[in-house]
């Protein structure tokens, strides 16, 4: 490395580092100026973040060298005015010191990460953003390049808003071997696809899972699948449902068709462009708002900001070895920061249940990995010990299903509405349970479910779709009607049906209460209830979730008769 006369540091004898922009665990981004061209330019210093990384993990900078090469291959493929332009990459000497270097345009817009930082961006922003990185990703998958790591840092936006992908520091290519060991998940937890999680490479549709996770930030302004910590995430990834989009407008349907957990009924490139390509028409006949093509729903308050991963510049975080997790949900407690029991996996016969032995699996894997450290996701931001508390359980015995009616044409049936409807924690007490379970009695004919899951304003609930039948229903009650939104699977062999009607509904707002206290969460910005099988040992269970804007909470599992079980805090 030289030095300028203005004293400033030069790279490979041309490229003057003016200031840097961000950084992360693949390194720094830094504003540069090249000398010879008389023009601004970013580079990437690759490099562990500090020696004591370095040192724990032998093999890490060369690992990091050839990610770099592999970076500017990947982008060298790709002319494409939505990829981010390469311009040049400085590598070390054959066997000397130092660390590779990638010179790239400089995007002066900032990322999209920051921008989401003053909020959910409008419907019809997001769809002309989709389609500019979709175009990207599509430019990519025709020359073999997977990215495998989309997400909001990764997107930048020049001065017009156009937006450029960048950061293909762990992209696929097709004629090129492994960087990683057996094993090592890489990329974004919240936003990796989860055929990724389970082991299957080489899909595009898993790039397109990841573009559809990054538009739903964008739009609904909270990231449905962040949890505290990185496994929590992982399993959140893998079976956890994902509310559907309320201030999406015309773009909602179209994530509903893409965040679907079986690859092969996304829609490819292609079919996603024309999708959106629609929802922009939709939104712009609109104005751009979500209530001129979305659902009818009543009023939401404005989402807070999405939590910031870290202070990262316009170059986001680098790779797999980014800081520490942000808080699981947006500060200000919107009731669509936390998942649903119901998925937005609509296609027919995509089936999601069998739940119990692949989340034990996964989690048995995810665990050995973590142990010997080659689990790379964001870092966890604190433990889940399980705390028992002594009490007992009687569980009741579900009472055998009663004729379902629940056919796609089913319409939404008005409910008498309890006296404090007007307050979205109205579906948190005894009488707004049982108000909704009379609305969902009336649709389907019984209140004997698979489980069921409360939030402040809402509940969602799976319900088969006659007495004895295999086959599952997803069901939704909001603003005092109950409405079915589309098939969820089969029932596990085995798994418990539970008669809601026989759930102790009047503990409920003690165990609200007391799960503040055993969780040491005063002031919970987050909340919800889960009415299933316990996944451990299929015992009918209530689970209570709280979370703060620091990410501080977790769950205390308590038999449907209100009585504790276990206390889980992360």
């Amino acid at each position: 490395m030289d030095t300028s006369e203005a004293g400033r540091q030069l790279i490979d004898g041309r490229f003057e580092l003016v200031a840097p922009l961000g950084s992360g665990g693949m390194g720094t981004v830094w504003r540069a100026r090249d000398i010879a061209l008389h023009r601004e330019v970013a580079l990437k210093e690759v490099r562990p973040p500090d020696p004591a990384t370095a040192a724990a993990q032998p093999g890490l900078a060369d690992q990091m060298r050839e990610r770099a090469v592999r970076e500017a291959r990947a982008l060298a493929r790709l002319a494409h005015p939505h990829v981010v332009t390469i311009h040049h990459i400085v590598e070390p000497a054959e066997g000397a010191d130092g660390h590779p270097w990638i010179v790239m345009e400089m995007v002066k817009g900032g990322s999209l990460h920051d921008k989401l930082e003053s909020g959910p961006l409008p419907p019809a922003e997001v769809v002309r953003l989709g389609l500019d990185v979709l175009s990207a990703l599509r430019a990519a998958h025709a020359e073999g390049v997977l990215h495998r790591d989309v997400k909001p840092a990764n997107v930048l936006l020049r001065p017009d808003g156009s937006a450029v992908l960048t950061d293909f520091g762990i992209a696929a290519l097709h004629d090129s071997t492994g960087l990683t060991a057996t094993g090592v998940l890489i990329g974004s937890p919240e936003y990796i696809a989860p055929e990724r999680v389970r082991g299957e490479e080489g899909l595009a549709a898993s790039d397109l899972w990841s573009l559809g996770m990054l538009l739903y930030v964008a739009a609904e302004g909270v990231s449905p699948l962040r949890r505290a910590t990185s496994l929590a995430t992982v399993v959140a990834v893998l079976d956890e449902p994902i509310p559907a989009p309320v201030r999406s407008g015309a773009l909602g349907p179209v994530l509903e068709r893409l965040l679907v957990r079986d690859p092969a009924v996304r829609p490819d490139g292609e079919q996603l462009e024309q999708l959106l390509r629609e929802a922009g028409t939709a939104l712009g006949s609109g104005s751009g708002s979500s209530s001129a093509a979305g659902p009818a729903h009543a009023p939401v308050p404005p989402a807070a900001p999405v939590p910031s991963p870290s202070a990262a510049g316009p170059y986001g975080q680098f790779g797999p070895y980014a800081p520490a997790t942000p808080p699981p949900y947006a500060p200000g407690g919107s009731p669509y920061a936390v998942p649903a029991t119901t998925p937005v996996d609509v296609a027919p016969g995509a089936a999601r249940r069998k739940r119990p032995v692949l989340l034990g699996a996964v989690l048995a894997a995810v665990l050995v990995a973590s142990a010997v450290g080659v689990v790379r996701l964001l870092p966890d931001g604190g433990s889940g010990d399980d705390e028992a508390k002594g009490g007992t359980i009687r569980p009741t015995t579900a009472a055998s299903a009663t004729p379902a009616g629940g056919g796609a044409s089913a319409p939404a049936v008005k409910a008498s509405t309890p006296k404090d409807a007007g307050s979205r924690a109205a579906t948190m007490t005894p009488e707004g349970v049982r108000t909704a379970l009379e609305a969902f009695k009336k649709q389907t004919g019984t209140t004997t479910f698979v489980d069921m899951t409360l939030y402040d304003g809402y509940i969602l609930a799976s319900i088969p779709t006659a007495a004895g039948a295999e086959t599952v229903d997803s069901w939704q009650y909001r603003d005092g009607a109950a409405s079915r939104t589309g098939p969820d699977g089969t029932v596990d062999e085995g798994e418990p049906l539970i008669d809601m009607s026989t759930v102790n509904w009047d503990a409920l707002p003690g165990l609200l209460e007391q799960s503040k206290k055993d969780l040491k969460v005063e002031k919970p910005t987050s909340r919800h209830v889960i009415i299933d099988p316990w996944m451990m040992d299929q015992v009918p269970s209530i689970r209570t979730y709280l979370s703060d804007e620091y990410g501080r909470g977790g769950y205390v599992l308590w038999g449907i008769d209100g009585k504790l079980r276990k206390v889980v805090a992360t």
